[in-house]
């Protein structure tokens, strides 16, 4: 799967993918993750990639230019699917991960400063994503945030695809309390079940667990596991 990412900072970025579960996937050949610099792409002499927005209002504006013709560089024509971080967009979820994980190819834009001009977006077709109800200072955290939410769930990335299914969200569920070495520490004991070596006794436990913990933490989550699990 190939992730390009659109940016003025992007050495902010390949920080990111070069480590962890990720950057062994680039390593692998597994993901392909390619970061441009959108300011590369500017006819303006002075590198410039904003101005002031039309009607007044505080702060800069991304130009159409730069944005534009560095996204037909790395396009070449190709119909790609395009996503644009933006408060404005659909929240992201594991939900979304999924869907999009099923792409060959995805471009993440970047936006900064107070946005980017509305003609820019409307020209290269994006779909708004959010990754939450806060503001950033752009949108650079949060196409590292699609990245690895969906670069995980690339056949390859991950060891065996339980490795994501029995966590927290991906089953509707949150994960059941986790325990390694030492079997007791400062009082506190890591639970028999455990310790039992009975299997089918043991997923049982997690599974308890699993339903008590969201019930609990996110009933907002435990309701929704109900609707579709309670028949």
């Amino acid at each position: 799967m190939k992730f390009t990412v659109l940016t003025l900072f992007p050495e902010m970025m390949k920080t990111i993918f070069n480590e962890s579960i990720i950057g062994r996937a680039v390593k692998n050949g597994i993901l392909k993750i390619n970061v441009v610099n959108i300011r590369d792409y500017t006819t303006d002499k002075h590198r410039r990639v904003d101005d002031s927005p039309y009607g007044g209002g505080f702060g800069m504006v991304m130009s159409c230019q730069p944005i534009v013709d560095c996204y037909r560089d790395v396009t070449q024509g190709r119909n790609v699917k395009t996503l644009y971080m933006s408060p404005q967009g659909r929240v992201f979820d594991e939900n979304a991960a999924v869907e999009l994980s099923k792409e060959d190819e995805i471009v993440i834009l970047c936006g900064h400063y107070e946005g980017v001009d509305e003609r820019a977006l409307e020209i290269l077709n994006v779909e708004e994503y959010s990754v939450g109800n806060y503001v950033l200072t752009g949108g650079e955290l949060p196409a590292a945030i699609i990245v690895d939410a969906v670069g995980r769930l690339v056949d390859g990335v991950l060891p065996d695809p339980s490795c994501y299914e029995d966590e927290s969200i991906f089953s509707g569920l949150l994960e059941y309390p986790q325990y390694t070495r030492p079997e007791e520490y400062e009082g506190k004991r890591v639970p028999e079940i455990l310790l039992s070596g009975h299997h089918a006794n043991i997923q049982k436990w997690k599974k308890e667990q699993s339903i008590e913990r969201t019930k609990q933490k996110r009933p907002d989550l435990f309701e929704k596991w109900l609707e579709t699990n309670e028949k």
